[in-house]
């Protein structure tokens, strides 16, 4: 960005939730830049209040995808926003493996990251569908501006702006760098990790670069290249591919 320009991410200040910003910005490897205010990321918004509802209409939003699993949203309700609500569940796999692992003995800091990335690969290969279906909804323009989101919108909300990031040409250190701003714009929730030993705590609320590549280690394992994993996977033909940066780029 220019010396004058805001530093990026952008984020969107709330009361009743963290971790919330702007996709837009990001360069591409053809020299564009991703369009402010048609995606945003976010962690919960179980705790927004009625001014952050005022600020988050203020963003135009039509849509708001939940990627929690059924008990995380049954436990946790989102605040009522009025915003038309899709619910693409990716069930959570991470925490309750780190709280194994914790109270067994048997997970190391090494043996926790492991398992967190083999998370990570099954987000690329086994919840494909519900990122494919995200992909549909990015494709509507009845659908955009849309703001999708996790527990702490960092791991399965994470990979999701990173392959919407990749799928748009956006440099990988770019990419890294959205991924990596979680470690400073997420406040977690006092329930999120309070029931972890301090171990598996520390674990559940850091973001390592090192996930993120193994999500995309398992994409290139499986498909060879990303653009054959975003045919293959999620949908994204030469079409609809131009359409989605047209679309989502300056």
């Amino acid at each position: 960005m220019d010396e004058d320009s805001p530093p990026l991410p952008r984020v969107i200040p709330l009361e009743g939730a963290s971790n919330v910003r702007d996709l837009g910005g990001w360069p591409t490897r053809d020299g564009r830049r991703v369009r402010f205010g048609q995606v945003f990321r976010a962690a919960r918004l179980a705790r927004i209040t009625e001014a952050d509802t005022r600020a988050l209409q203020g963003l135009g939003l039509r849509t708001v995808v939940d990627l929690r699993g059924a008990d995380e949203r049954a436990k946790v309700p989102n605040v009522e926003h009025g915003f038309n609500e899709v619910t693409l569940s990716i069930e959570p796999s991470i925490g309750p493996r780190l709280r194994e692992m914790a109270e067994s003995g048997e997970g190391t800091a090494e043996e926790m990251r492991a398992m967190m990335a083999r998370a990570y690969a099954a987000y690329a290969i086994e919840w494909a569908a519900q990122y494919r279906a995200l992909f549909t909804l990015l494709l509507s323009e009845q659908r955009v501006p849309l703001l999708f989101h996790c527990t702490a919108g960092k791991d399965r909300t994470g990979f999701g702006a990173a392959l919407i990031l990749a799928a748009l040409g956006v440099r990988e250190e770019a990419i890294r760098e959205d991924y990596l701003a979680t470690t400073r714009l997420w406040v977690p929730d006092e329930d999120v990790a309070s029931t972890l030993p301090e171990e598996a705590a520390r674990m559940l609320q850091s973001v390592h670069s090192s996930l993120l590549g193994a999500a995309f280690d398992a994409i290139h394992q499986w498909h060879g290249t990303l653009e054959a994993y975003l045919l293959e996977r999620i949908g994204l033909d030469t079409a609809r591919l131009e359409m989605l940066r047209a679309r989502l780029l300056d």
